[in-house]
């Protein structure tokens, strides 16, 4: 922090100048989750942030002493139940995400409010790959920057809580190289938690959306996470849905046929 001497972080965090450098320098066996609080405090880190320190420690601790491998993703699937459940939802778009956010399991309409994600060329449904590397994706997020913003820093959050998963420094790694916007986002080493917030949305058939969102971990499936999508009540949004839902209604019938 800009201002705040190494002695006077390691005097409010109730440490050693010693032990708070070794814990600067990436020397973290052995350090307390009571220590991590004592720094986070110090340096006024907020409830994302000190996840991610948590996170990151806890990945040293694990690693000590044993050469770090990347961990190849184990294929993720949304049991039959859950996948139901989403179908039985059709007033709201939804859809069940990974960490590394590819969409694993939609509803009709949340596939209808992102259709031109789903017109993705290579690798799975993302979030970010259609927000970073497709120019539809400029056009789909109305407020792009902040969605830019918000996609590096939960996928920087992600990278602490399971920094050896293959697909996701993948993942990493493709965007990187082919985004200089996410190589500067990735820099700045932001972390955040999304679990509640308005959305602006573009859509080719039924133009401007304000979209309320709402995620949740799936208890029963570590790893991801269910998000919906509501309007407000009687506003343009809410008819923009009413006559998405009308529009993909035909389609789902096909698909279930099928």
């Amino acid at each position: 922090m800009p201002g705040l001497r190494r002695e006077e972080v390691s005097l409010l965090a109730g440490i050693s100048v010693e032990y708070y450098v070794r814990l600067e320098r990436g020397v973290a066996t052995g350090i307390s989750d009571s220590v991590l609080d004592g720094v986070s405090r110090a340096l006024q880190l907020d409830l994302a942030e000190h996840e991610h320190l948590r996170h990151l420690v806890h990945a040293a601790n694990q690693g000590a002493g044993i050469p770090r491998r990347r961990l190849v993703p184990r294929p993720q699937q949304v049991s039959q139940g859950t996948q139901r459940l989403l179908d039985a939802m059709t007033e709201v778009p939804a859809t069940i995400q990974n960490s590394r956010m590819d969409i694993l399991a939609t509803n009709a309409l949340g596939r209808a409010l992102f259709s031109e994600m789903f017109l993705q060329e290579s690798g799975p449904v993302n979030f970010a790959r259609f927000l970073f590397l497709d120019p539809r994706g400029r056009t789909a997020y109305r407020e792009w920057a902040d969605s830019a913003e918000q996609i590096v820093a939960l996928l920087r959050a992600a990278s602490g809580r399971t920094p050896w998963d293959a697909g996701l420094r993948e993942l990493i790694e493709e965007l990187t190289d082919k985004s200089r916007e996410f190589r500067e986002l990735w820099d700045i080493h932001d972390v955040r938690i999304h679990l509640a917030g308005v959305k602006p949305f573009h859509h080719p058939q039924v133009g401007d959306l304000d979209l309320f969102y709402e995620a949740m971990q799936l208890p029963n499936d570590p790893g991801l996470q269910f998000v919906g999508f509501t309007a407000e009540p009687g506003s343009t949004s809410n008819d923009a849905i009413r006559l998405l839902g009308s529009l993909s209604a035909p389609a789902a019938a096909t698909g279930r046929e099928a």
